[in-house]
């Protein structure tokens, strides 16, 4: 029999997570109870008593449902804003390859902790105190998805090398190429979208093994983390993969990634920009920015232990920094590689004539990978 592990607060949802757990075992599924709770007794602890003890629990439950998740379907958790936190808490600990599911009320903001951990989130529209209709239809259809992962053919191992490549709107056709170029190789291509969260997602990737090289062709969450401050914090996004022969370019370098246009500043309102949607600025970094930017990108790959090549595509690093581009600045990228150059210690560098989503920048990294690759 199919096993579910089933998270939740028992001691103050123990109605909801009995209704789930029928609804599991009435799809043939077996439940394996995780609880989750503070242990308060009812109290309301103060701020500081709480959040420690949240994060206590949220430890403890994660190496205990760690433990327990072997031959496990998935693991599925309810909770609002506090069991909720905990929940996606623990799950970050449970192998990234396992199903989590998580239904919640949504009281907080679930982009830092959903990241790098592939958590799937069922909102349920209305607050857990007590069973009514509309939250047994969502109980009803959580049960019906997990089971329904008890059918899924199993993915079998590919043959050849995976290569993580970093990708962004600004970068696509190259991310494309170069996928393309690396199946063509005999390599399988994990792409990231390097748009400040799933950086998060590529280290840790790296980090578990799951990686034989590295395309990091684009850097912008450099600029988030150091600049624009809206990112998950990921302190070894330029560093977990100097272990791996690695290819890297400056990718949207030349831009920082804001908010809507009417978020911004009014000094960043006067620099040139480029709305990428409505939700997005694409703001040209300042000459001072992009030398600091660059420094610091080198400072990262110089802690590489593999060969690790830096090509700088001199036609533009960004979609819009072209001729005619909305952003174009042939002097950001000349202060760029000259600074790379100069710094350079661990990494070679080498320049491209081409822009960045040129096919030729495509054929270049994925033949300098291969060039430095064990039997490439």
């Amino acid at each position: 029999m199919a096993r579910v592990l089933l998270i939740g607060t028992y001691e103050t949802k123990g109605a909801e997570l009995a209704a789930l757990s029928d609804a599991l075992q009435a799809h043939g599924l077996s439940v394996d109870p995780v609880d989750i709770s503070l242990g308060a007794g009812g109290m309301v602890l103060p701020g500081a008593q709480k959040l420690a003890r949240m994060e206590v629990r949220a430890k403890e439950a994660g190496l205990e449902a760690a433990a327990r998740s072997q031959g496990c379907l998935a693991a599925l958790a309810i909770g609002g804003g506090t069991g909720g936190e905990v929940a996606l808490g623990m799950l970050r600990a449970l192998p990234p390859d396992l199903p989590k599911l998580l239904v919640t009320t949504l009281a907080f903001d679930p982009r830092a902790p959903l990241a790098d951990c592939g958590v799937t989130l069922i909102p349920t529209l209305c607050d857990f105190e007590g069973m009514n209709p509309t939250l047994a239809r969502v109980f009803e259809r959580t049960a019906a998805m997990v089971a329904g992962l008890a059918y899924v053919r199993p993915v079998l191992p590919s043959a050849g090398p995976c290569v993580a490549v970093s990708t962004l709107g600004a970068t696509g056709p190259a991310g494309a190429a170069v996928a393309r170029a690396l199946t063509d190789r005999g390599a399988v291509a994990t792409v990231f979208h390097a748009n400040g969260y799933g950086g998060a997602a590529l280290a840790r990737f790296v980090r578990e093994g799951r990686a034989a090289g590295v395309i990091d062709l684009n850097v912008h969450e450099l600029g988030r983390i150091r600049l624009a401050g809206v990112c998950v914090p990921m302190p070894d996004r330029f560093t977990v993969a100097g272990t791996l022969p690695r290819i890297v370019l400056p990718g949207a370098l030349n831009f920082l990634g804001l908010g809507a246009i009417e978020t911004l500043t009014t000094d960043q309102r006067a620099r040139p920009h480029y709305r990428h949607t409505g939700h997005f600025t694409h703001v040209q970094v300042t000459e001072s920015e992009m030398e600091t930017q660059a420094v610091a990108l080198a400072e990262a790959l110089n802690t590489a232990t593999a060969p690790t090549h830096v090509l700088i595509p001199m036609g533009g690093f960004s979609h819009e920094d072209r001729p005619d581009g909305a952003i174009e600045a042939p002097r950001l990228r000349d202060i760029a590689a000259r600074v790379l150059a100069d710094e350079a210690r661990a990494f070679s560098v080498a320049r491209l004539p081409h822009h960045i989503n040129a096919p030729e920048t495509a054929t270049a990294a994925v033949t300098a990978l291969f060039d430095r690759m064990p039997h490439g």
